[in-house]
């Protein structure tokens, strides 16, 4: 019975807070890390949270770095350039 009520206290608050969590990166990084850490002692799990961690931070790495980008873009003038002086 414990373990029901442990499991409803669980799922509850991840279903019901979903928008919260952002999976960008994790998903390919826990596939990664689960079979590193599996081929490297059986620890799977561990492989697959390490690799969510660090997935996750080289996805917001790379958002960040597109969006510096980005704004970069549109400060710098398009366009010819410098316009031939007179003579």
């Amino acid at each position: 019975m414990r373990k029901r009520w442990l499991s409803i206290a669980i799922a509850v608050p991840i279903a019901l807070l979903p928008g919260l969590s952002s999976a960008k990166g994790c998903l390919k990084g826990a596939a990664v890390g689960g079979v590193v850490g599996h081929v490297a002692g059986h620890h799977a799990v561990l492989g697959a949270a390490a690799g969510c961690v660090i997935g996750h931070h080289r996805a917001q790495v790379r958002g960040r770095e597109a969006a510096h980008a980005a704004t970069q873009a549109q400060a710098t003038p398009t366009g010819s350039g410098s316009a031939a002086p007179n003579r």
